[in-house]
């Protein structure tokens, strides 16, 4: 998975439509996840489309798979997942997703049903994330 500021210099070089072909792109790069692990519990709630997050690896360093049934949605939560991926649980608990995705200004750039979820995702992952920290 590439780096956040890497997707955001590229996204920041790129008018409205190349900016929905990259978030696409980032999607269908996403490490895939199994069918098995989309269930109820891993599923995104307030999200306009499917998504599912389910949280992997330790401490040190955690590690998240997602998908989502809408293209879209799914590379934007490619982008949340790139700005925790295989960080530690204490920096990711710490840290203020909202702000590192500010340069994408989601909100602007797409619908609001889109990225009404983000803000569900990033809670996920950062409940998930103080969990272990607190461990």
């Amino acid at each position: 998975m590439r780096a956040l500021d890497d997707i955001a210099e590229e996204y920041d070089f790129l008018d409205a439509d190349d900016r929905y072909r990259l978030l696409i792109d980032l999607g269908r790069d996403l490490e895939p996840m199994p069918d098995p692990l989309k269930t109820d519990a891993t599923l995104v709630r307030g999200c306009s489309a499917s998504v599912w997050v389910y949280p992997t690896g330790e401490p040190d360093r955690l590690h998240f798979l997602a998908d989502s049934n809408a293209a879209i949605t799914k590379g934007i939560v490619a982008l949340v997942i790139a700005a925790v991926q295989d960080k530690g649980a204490a920096e990711v608990a710490g840290m203020d997703i909202a702000a590192a995705l500010a340069p994408f200004d989601l909100k602007n750039q797409l619908s609001s049903n889109r990225t009404q979820g983000v803000p569900n995702m990033i809670a996920l992952v950062q409940a998930h994330a103080a969990r272990l920290a607190a461990g």
